[in-house]
């Protein structure tokens, strides 16, 4: 009888211990079965595209060194609106060899285009304006008022194609500011 007894105090050691050293290595690593991090999250979306906090939060400390009042907002919207062009570029198939040149490339072709300034305009503006001048005729300033009225428009088109990109699409933002 004594016998038997023996041989089952080492089998339950030899479990115990098993059981120990499995306790000691699950407690030393990161690893467990109900540990979970989160690693990131959605702080706005547009459609089927996301802006994650570290995105965000990436090109707010970028924008920042550029433009230091800039807020939150308007980094978000930004990012936003960025989106939503290079989506709408897509749809057009226009590819180049960065984002940055898509975009131009989409609002060449799409606003761009479209934008003329006449001649009267141009005129007109000189007229308003000579005292900025600084005594150069209208020739010389001619083109740098072009190019001015130009940008001018091209800017007040472009908004207005976001607010139709924006209108259209499901925009969510869950950052809370």
């Amino acid at each position: 009888m004594r016998n038997v007894k023996y041989k089952k105090r080492p089998q339950l050691f030899l479990i115990l211990f098993i059981f120990l050293l499995f306790q000691l290595f699950f407690s030393f690593s990161n690893f467990t079965f109900s540990y979970a991090e989160l690693i990131d999250r959605v702080v706005a979306f547009m459609d089927d595209e996301a802006i994650t906090l570290s995105e965000f939060r990436q090109q707010y400390k970028n924008t920042l060194k550029l433009s230091p009042q800039i807020s939150e907002v308007e980094v978000l919207n930004t990012m936003i609106n960025r989106k939503l062009l290079l989506k709408e570029a897509k749809k057009y198939r226009i590819e180049a060899s960065s984002e940055d040149e898509v975009m131009k490339e989409y609002i060449d072709l799409k606003v761009r285009a479209f934008i003329k300034v006449s001649e009267t305009g141009i005129e007109d503006f000189y007229k308003r304006n000579i005292l900025k001048f600084s005594g150069r005729d209208y020739e010389d300033a001619r083109e740098e008022i072009e190019k001015y009225l130009t940008e001018k428009e091209l800017n007040e088109k472009l908004k207005e194609a976001l607010e139709d990109l924006r209108k259209n699409a499901y925009i969510k933002i869950q950052l809370k500011f």
